[in-house]
């Protein structure tokens, strides 16, 4: 959608949680759905309850987005990395 806010909902039977965050203006957005499903199964699996995965899966996939190293001519890929820089 248009606008200069991204709005996410998660809707659970105890009610909604609202991500919100400035729209990253890029076009470094290849793999953003696969990558968000894929950080939200990993933080269920590491036992973090719901509303807790999905928000650190959607901080993840910003910085990700904010991070991308710029490749390729169209649609690029995020920096799924970005956590391990810096790390010894």
């Amino acid at each position: 959608m248009a606008g200069d806010r991204v709005v996410d909902l998660l809707m659970t039977p105890a009610g909604e949680t609202v991500f919100e965050t400035d729209r990253i203006e890029t076009r470094n957005t290849h793999g953003t759905g696969c990558t968000l499903a894929s950080a939200c199964a990993a933080g269920l699996a590491q036992g973090l309850p719901l509303t807790e995965a999905v928000a650190r899966a959607w901080a993840y996939v910003q910085e990700a987005m904010l991070r991308a190293p710029g490749l390729g001519a169209g649609h690029g890929p995020l920096d799924h990395a970005w956590p391990l820089r810096g790390r010894a």
